[in-house]
């Protein structure tokens, strides 16, 4: 058996014995112990696992998501500056820290930001 030959039997056998473990040990007892008694604070362990969280909070960890990630995009400015100077890399660069600027004061003008209100 030639090489390509063995590499294709490995490759289809692991991915299949895999799937086939998974499929096994998947299977779960509809009925368990644990899962009758409640948790120590009282809640039922069966019951739903969504809980009302607060709108603000999520609204303004998007924001210092997309904030970080602008933050990350503007590091390589100095080092591009340090190599080579051109006008155009300033001109992209300033438009996008005016883009960032002008999402940064619609944020704070919307009330986004207010953490107390």
């Amino acid at each position: 058996m030639n090489l390509a030959t063995s590499m294709f039997l490995l490759s289809v056998f692991v991915p299949m014995m895999v799937l086939l473990a998974a499929w096994i040990l998947n299977t779960r007892s509809t009925e368990n112990r644990e899962k009758s008694t409640p948790f120590e604070c009282g809640f039922d362990p069966a019951s739903t696992a969504r809980i009302p969280f607060s709108m603000r909070f999520f609204l303004l960890a998007i924001i210092f998501i997309v904030f970080d990630i602008e933050i990350v995009l503007l590091m390589p400015i100095p080092t591009t500056f340090m190599k080579s100077y051109a006008p155009h890399i300033l001109t992209t660069y300033s438009a996008f820290v005016i883009v960032l600027l002008i999402g940064l004061f619609h944020e704070w003008d919307e009330g986004s930001l207010d953490w107390s209100t």
